[in-house]
């Protein structure tokens, strides 16, 4: 279960960091100041970035119940790869402006969470 705690940093190092900063390589100059000034993004880059925000939002849950099915010895490997793949699922459809599918994804992998708590009840 260490592999999806791995796959999950790795989903948020591409999602936070390289995908916002490769779609925006014309600001570079802004990328690597102090950020003082507003940049220009575009459409895109912001759905990432509040895609972003979003993952942030679950990622302490989801490593939290991953850390404690680890201590446990409960397996949640399948749960944790659905949650990770609906995760990727979330952040193209956000990226691709895909509404309703986005939300639906969204809601699958709060359930999820919700899965994987219960495992410990």
């Amino acid at each position: 279960m260490t592999n999806i705690i791995l796959l999950t940093l790795a989903l948020t190092l591409f999602q936070i960091w390289l995908i916002p900063m490769f779609l925006n390589l014309r600001n570079m100059n802004s990328l690597m100041s102090n950020r003082d000034e507003p940049m220009e993004m575009s459409i895109t880059v912001q759905r990432v970035l509040r895609a972003s925000a979003n993952l942030q939002e679950s990622l302490p849950a989801f490593l939290a119940l991953v850390t404690l099915g680890i201590i446990l010895e409960e397996n949640l490997v399948t749960l944790g790869y659905s949650w990770i793949g609906l995760r990727i699922a979330y952040l193209l459809s956000y990226s691709y402006g895909i509404e309703k599918i986005r939300s639906y994804i969204w809601i699958a992998s709060v359930v999820v969470l919700v899965l994987m708590a219960l495992r410990f009840i």
